[in-house]
C-alpha cells in the first residue's frame, strides 16, 4: 500500500493531521491500534475520545447535575424531593456519548477519503511502515501521534487491583465510600471533584506544595479553598511510600512535609501521577527518529530530526492537552505537504473541570512579574459582584486579567468558578490578537452574563472599575 502521508494514531494529534492532509489533496492512511474501553476495542479516537476528555467530562456533567439537584435547584425554587444517584445510568450516559463521538469521527475520516488500518504500526525504514497482520505501507511523509499512557510511580504495592488509573476510574461499577487520590494534578483533582460530588469521602495526596502544579497562585488558592469547603481532604508536600491491603481495606502510607508517617484507609486508590509518551515499539530506530524517554523532540514545525517525519500530541511532549494536539496535528500535516506553518503556544488555554472550574491562558501573575517587573498590572472581578453568577446559584470564583502598563498588552487571564472553561476563550482570542487591556475593558459585554467579569477585570486593572469600588 502506498500513500502520501501515513498517520500513526487516530487521537487528537492524529485525526486532525489526517483530515488536514486530505483537505490539501494528499492520499492518507491512518494506522490505529485499538484502544481498550471497558473490555471492548474502539477503532478510532485515541485516549481523549475513548478514555480521556470526553468520558471524563460526561461524568463531570452528571456530578454537577447531582450536586445542583441536591442544593442549587432548591435555592432557585425548584424542589425535587428525594434525589438519588443512578450510577449505572451515569455510566450508560458516558458510554453512549463516547460511542456517538467515536462513530462520528469514523464517519468523518471516511468522508474525507482517509483509509483507516487497524493494527500495531511499526517503522521498518525511513519510508516504510509494517502493520501487524496487515499490508506494509510505503509513504512519502509520516506523522507520529501515538499518544501517552498513565505513569505508575515505583511505590511498593501500587500494582494492587484496586489501585486504578484514570481509565479504571471511568469504569468503576459503584461509587467507592472512600477514595484516595495519589496526585493533585489536573487528572487527580478532576476525579476527586467528580467522586466527592457523587458521595465519596475523598483525600488527595500530593507531593508538591500545592494542587494543579504551576498555575496562578490565586487560582490554586481558590480551588484549595473550595475543596476544603466541600470536605475534600488535601495532604500537600506528602510522599507516598507504599500500599497494603488488610481486612479488605487498602492502606496508603505516606510521609508528610514535616516527616511524619501517616496511613490513609481507602476502598480504592486512584493513581494520577502523570502520563508518559508512547515512544516504545514504534520502530523509531529503523526510521532514524531520535527519541527521549518521555517524548520525541520536535521543532516549531512539529518536525523530528528526520525531515519528512513529524510528531504531534502527547508523544511530542510539549503540552499534554487535546486542544494543543489538534493544532499540532494540523501544523504537522501542512508542513508535510510543503507548507511552512509554525506552532504558537502563547494562547494555549489550560482548563480544569473541577467544581469550581479553573481555567487560565497566557502568563500567570508571577510569571508576568518575572518578565515585566513593576510594570505588571492585574485586575480581579469577583463573581460575588456579577449578577449572573447569583442567578446560577453559585457566586464562588473570580476572573483575573494580567497586563503590563507600558503598552497595555494583555498578558494573561485566570478564571475560577461556574463556566470558567467557557469564559477563558475571551482571553485566548485577546492574546492571539495581541489585544490591549483597553480593548478588553472598553468592549461591550452582554448583560447579564458571566462574560461581564472579563471586561470588568480589565477595567479594574486599568484603575477604573464600574461595579466594585476602586482600590485607594
Amino acid at each position: 500500500m502506498e500513500c502520501d502521508l501515513v498517520v500513526i494514531g487516530s487521537g487528537p494529534g492524529g485525526y486532525p493531521a489526517a483530515i488536514r492532509a486530505a483537505q490539501l489533496g494528499a492520499s492518507v492512511v491512518v494506522v490505529e491500534e485499538a484502544v481498550q474501553v471497558g473490555g471492548e476495542s474502539a477503532v478510532v479516537g485515541g485516549t481523549c475520545l475513548n478514555v480521556g476528555c470526553i468520558p471524563t467530562k460526561a461524568m463531570v456533567q452528571s456530578a454537577h447535575a447531582y450536586n445542583d439537584a441536591q442544593g442549587h435547584f432548591a435555592q432557585l425554587g425548584v424542589r425535587l424531593g428525594n434525589v438519588d444517584l443512578d450510577f449505572e445510568q451515569v455510566q450508560n450516559n458516558r458510554r453512549g456519548i463516547v460511542d456517538g463521538v467515536v462513530k462520528g469521527l469514523a464517519g468523518l475520516l471516511k468522508g474525507n477519503g482517509i483509509k483507516v488500518v487497524n493494527g500495531h504500526g511499526r517503522f521498518s525504514g525511513p519510508n516504510t511502515l509494517a502493520v501487524e497482520g496487515g499490508e506494509d505501507i510505503t509513504f512519502k511523509s509520516a506523522v507520529i501521534a501515538t499518544g501517552s499512557r498513565p505513569a505508575a510511580p515505583p511505590i511498593p504495592g501500587i500494582d494492587h487491583p484496586r489501585c486504578i488509573d484514570s481509565s479504571g476510574a471511568l469504569e468503576l461499577d459503584a461509587v467507592p465510600q472512600r477514595l484516595a487520590v495519589l496526585g493533585g494534578g489536573v487528572i487527580g483533582v478532576e476525579f476527586a471533584s467528580i467522586y466527592a460530588q457523587f458521595g465519596s469521602a475523598v483525600t488527595v495526596v500530593e507531593m508538591l506544595p500545592n494542587l494543579i502544579g504551576n498555575e496562578d497562585a490565586d487560582a490554586v488558592a481558590g480551588l484549595q479553598r473550595a475543596f476544603r469547603r466541600r470536605g475534600i481532604a488535601v495532604e500537600l508536600g506528602a510522599r507516598a511510600t507504599g500500599v497494603e491491603e488488610s481486612d479488605g481495606n487498602l492502606s496508603l502510607r505516606y510521609e508528610t512535609a514535616e516527616g511524619e508517617s501517616k496511613v490513609l484507609e481507602a476502598d480504592v486508590v486512584l493513581v494520577a501521577t502523570g502520563r508518559v509518551a508512547n515512544v516504545e515499539d514504534v520502530g523509531l530506530e529503523a526510521a532514524g527518529v531520535a527519541a527521549e524517554r518521555r517524548r520525541i523532540p520536535v521543532d516549531s514545525h512539529m518536525r523530528t530530526n528526520v525531515p519528512h517525519i513529524y510528531a504531534a500530541g502527547d508523544v511530542a511532549g510539549n503540552w499534554q492537552l487535546a486542544h494543543t494536539a489538534f493544532r499540532e496535528g494540523e501544523i504537522a500535516a501542512e508542513n508535510a505537504l510543503g507548507h511552512a506553518s509554525e506552532i504558537d503556544y502563547r494562547s494555549t488555554p489550560r482548563c480544569v473541570y473541577t467544581d469550581p472550574e479553573v481555567a487560565s491562558v497566557g502568563l500567570s501573575e508571577a510569571q508576568a512579574r518575572e518578565l515585566h517587573g513593576d510594570q505588571v498590572v492585574a485586575g480581579t472581578m469577583p463573581y460575588a459582584a456579577i449578577a449572573r453568577a447569583a442567578m446560577y446559584g453559585d457566586r464562588t470564583g473570580f476572573v483575573k486579567v494580567i497586563g503590563e502598563s507600558r503598552y497595555g498588552e494583555f498578558l494573561g487571564m485566570v478564571a475560577v468558578g461556574t463556566q470558567a472553561t467557557e469564559l477563558i476563550e475571551a482571553g485566548v482570542v485577546a492574546i492571539e490578537a495581541e489585544a490591549t487591556l483597553e480593548t478588553v475593558g472598553d468592549s461591550i459585554a452582554a448583560h447579564p452574563t458571566l462574560g461581564e467579569a472579563t471586561k470588568e477585570a480589565a477595567l479594574v486593572a486599568l484603575g477604573r472599575p464600574l461595579h466594585i469600588p476602586a482600590k485607594r
